[in-house]
C-alpha cells in the first residue's frame, strides 16, 4: 500500500538531475573530456593536474570534498599503469589529503578505487581513486531514513576554495 507523499518531506536536490536522467550519453569518457580540456577546468572541477592525472571534484559526492584522482590515459585495469604514472597518482592523492586536511579538517579518509562494474565502480572503463573526507557523525539518519545524503557546500563553492589551496601547494 503505498500512500500520497507529503510535499514537506521533499528534500529538493536539482544539481543531481544530471545524475538522474543522465545527458551526457556521449561517446567521450567524461574522464577523457576532463583530461583533454585543459582551458575548461573549472567548468570541469578539475583542482590540478600532473604528468599522468589530475585531481577533480566529484559531481555526485558521498561526502563534502569528495575528489577523484584521474589518470590522464584511458585504462580500466589497475595493472595496466606504468610504475611512474602510479607513483604520480599515489603522490596527487597525497596532495589532495593534505589540502582537504588544511581546508575541510576532516577526522578522516576513506581512499579507494572501484574496479570493474561488479565492485560498483560507476565509471568503469575509467580507471579513478575516491577521496572521501569523514567526520565523526558524518553519517546520520538522511541516508537510512530519508535515502538521501546531506552536502553542505556547494560544487562551485568548493571548487573556488580548494583550487586556491592546490594553486599554493605546487612546490610542496
Amino acid at each position: 500500500m503505498s500512500r500520497k507523499p507529503d510535499p514537506n518531506e521533499v528534500i529538493w536536490s536539482p544539481w543531481r538531475k544530471g545524475y538522474v536522467i543522465k545527458p551526457d550519453k556521449e561517446a567521450v569518457c567524461v574522464f577523457c573530456r576532463a583530461a583533454r580540456e585543459v582551458k575548461h577546468d573549472r567548468r570541469n572541477l578539475v583542482l590540478t593536474r600532473s604528468g599522468a592525472g589530475f585531481v577533480i571534484i566529484n559531481r555526485f559526492p558521498y561526502n563534502n570534498g569528495h575528489l577523484m584522482v584521474v589518470p590522464n590515459r584511458h585504462l580500466s585495469d589497475l595493472t595496466e599503469l606504468a610504475a611512474d604514472e602510479a607513483a604520480d597518482l599515489f603522490e596527487l592523492a597525497r596532495r589532495a589529503v593534505l589540502v582537504l586536511k588544511e581546508r575541510l579538517r576532516p577526522e578522516g579518509f576513506n581512499l579507494g578505487l572501484n574496479l570493474g562494474r561488479a565492485a560498483g565502480a560507476g565509471i568503469a572503463s575509467h580507471l579513478h581513486i575516491h577521496i572521501v573526507p569523514r567526520w565523526n557523525g558524518d553519517t546520520n539518519f538522511m541516508p537510512v531514513v530519508g535515502g538521501v545524503k546531506t552536502v553542505p557546500d556547494s560544487l562551485d563553492a568548493l571548487y573556488r576554495e580548494l583550487r586556491k589551496d592546490f594553486q599554493a601547494d605546487v612546490h610542496r
